[in-house]
């Protein structure tokens, strides 16, 4: 059984207690994977090819738990590779003083991006002729990624989520996103970001049950140099669930934040 069990969707204190999923049959999707000979997808298969053989990243992904990358999306890196500026450095720290109490994720706003991808919850990538599209379970969120060759707009109003604008380089889709809001999360550390962030994603699927998303985060107001990690994303033979965020949320009243 597959069973999404309740989770604490996190920050440095409680946020929204999640309800256990429904019937298993919905969550095994058994749509034809290869499996190994006890039944067990064979994540080490070959990755599936569309018919220009591209590499097929459709699916439902997610990151394997714990979710490390939702605490700290520079897990893993050096000091010297996420150097803040005084800005960010300032808002930084008054996040942590605060105990994370503003989080956006406490009021059931969307994560943002790269952030979406980190939450102990399933993305499913959706591939068109002329967009891509990605559904986060996590406070049922969407974004869309555009092919049909337009440019990134200029001066558009601000949202959390971006815009977004794709392409293929090799064997990687390559997505391009800017335009967000000045009071982003990038984790529950409280990692900022601005409305000069400008990020970019590159997917790789490398075998059948891994895709590995490398994000650049590029913003000259919050960091003096851009910096990159590597969110390594492992199929799910599975579907995705409604998750309504603000139902029956009884945390809010009990936030501990100063």
């Amino acid at each position: 059984m597959m069973n999404r069990l309740p989770i604490v969707f996190a920050s440095a204190s409680l946020l929204v207690l999640l309800p256990g999923s429904g019937d298993a049959q919905w969550l095994k999707a058994d749509k034809g994977v290869p499996r190994t000979t006890d039944g067990k997808i064979n994540l080490s298969a070959p990755a599936p090819r569309t018919a220009d053989g591209k590499p097929d990243i459709q699916g439902v992904w997610q990151l394997p738990e714990p979710p490390l990358f939702l605490v700290n999306l520079a897990k893993g890196l050096q000091p010297d590779q996420v150097v803040m500026t005084p800005w960010a450095q300032g808002v930084y720290q008054h996040r942590r003083d605060t105990e994370a109490k503003d989080d956006p994720h406490h009021s059931c706003i969307v994560s943002g991006v790269p952030r979406s991808w980190t939450p102990p919850y399933p993305a499913k990538i959706i591939v068109t002729p002329q967009e891509t599209i990605i559904l986060f379970e996590a406070i049922q969120t969407w974004r869309q990624i555009f092919t049909d060759n337009r440019e990134l707009p200029k001066n558009p109003n601000p949202t959390w989520m971006g815009y977004s604008i794709g392409r293929w380089e090799g064997e990687s889709f390559v997505i391009e996103t800017s335009g967000f809001k000045d009071e982003g999360w990038l984790d529950t550390n409280g990692h900022p970001s601005s409305d000069q962030l400008h990020v970019t994603e590159r997917l790789r699927r490398r075998d059948f049950g891994h895709l590995d998303v490398e994000v650049t985060i590029d913003d000259p107001k919050a960091y003096k140099k851009p910096w990159t990690t590597t969110l390594p994303l492992r199929y799910e033979d599975s579907e995705l669930l409604e998750f309504i965020c603000a139902e029956n949320n009884r945390d809010l009243p009990h936030l501990v934040g100063k």
